[in-house]
């Protein structure tokens, strides 16, 4: 049975009362241009490009309210699961993401956003200023919420830049058992070369993934982004068809750039290998 899943929408409603951003959030999208129900445009879109299920990416705008995408799941359970994210400065997170995961069983995933230096800045209360999200993934405050997660059974999503790899692979060696699933490449173009080869030496670990998605970010030849095969080759030599997962785009993308491989290698990177480690 083939299945596309994708794994990377954003949902936004229209709606600030009732879902508002964070106030230290790192971005807000215009609210004039979205919906109070965002849910039924991306059935639609997801309806009319094959895509049979979808992970829903928490949006870093609303910080750790998660209210909206577990509305969204509500409406479609057997069709979509979500991810969560908390602050890793928050000495109460880990007991947050424990209680979610515990009234939400759709959620598969927490995420940590740190691909560049101010990412998603913290008001904190005691200081009364912004903070940065994070400062080390080596960090007891980070080590504390990847913990819980494993402890969950729950993926690590990291949304890094490749600055951090080096650093992150201390922590994923301690954790082999919980899945670690890298975004967009790791954003190669918020990095150097020497660093975006740290990054590839994160496939030296078995239970690491990387998501095939964010090629917008370095190319604009949308929707295939044939300009980048000669760099998404190296990514995929490096971690294989059958540890890399479709995100987001356009999937007729996979073609072009697993031309060298098998439909069934290509089956398991647009959804079954998500559709196994989902248990869906």
């Amino acid at each position: 049975m083939t299945m596309t899943i994708e794994w990377n929408a954003h949902i936004f409603s229209a709606d600030t009362a009732r879902y508002p951003f964070h106030p230290n959030a790192c971005y807000r999208p215009d609210a004039s241009s979205l919906r109070d129900d965002p849910l039924e445009e991306y059935i639609k879109r997801m309806d009319a490009e094959g895509i049979d299920r979808a992970v829903l990416v928490h949006p870093e705008p609303y910080g750790d309210d998660h209210r909206l995408v577990r509305d969204c799941l509500a409406k479609a359970p057997e069709r979509f699961r979500m991810t969560s994210l908390f602050f890793p400065r928050d000495p109460d997170a880990p007991k947050k993401l424990k209680d979610l995961a515990e009234a939400e069983p759709g959620m598969v995933a927490t995420r940590f956003h740190a691909y560049h230096a101010s990412s998603l800045k913290l008001d904190t209360a005691s200081e009364g200023k912004e903070r940065q999200y994070l400062d080390r993934f080596t960090d007891a405050n980070v080590i504390a919420l990847w913990d819980m997660a494993a402890s969950l059974g729950l993926i690590v999503e990291l949304h890094i830049g490749p600055r951090f790899a080096r650093e992150v692979s201390a922590v994923i060696a301690d954790y082999p058992e919980t899945i670690v699933l890298i975004d967009h490449l790791a954003e190669p173009q918020e990095g150097t070369g020497p660093q975006f080869a740290d990054v590839l030496d994160l496939a030296r670990f078995d239970n690491v993934y990387m998501k095939f998605s964010g090629l917008g970010h370095i190319s604009d030849d949308a929707p295939l982004y044939e300009a980048v095969k000669p760099f998404t080759r190296w990514v995929i030599e490096a971690f294989g068809p059958d540890r890399i997962v479709w995100g987001s785009g356009n999937p007729a993308m996979l073609d072009t750039h697993f031309s060298d491989f098998s439909e069934a290698d290509r089956a398991k990177v647009r959804g079954l290998t998500l559709k196994r480690l989902l248990k869906w």
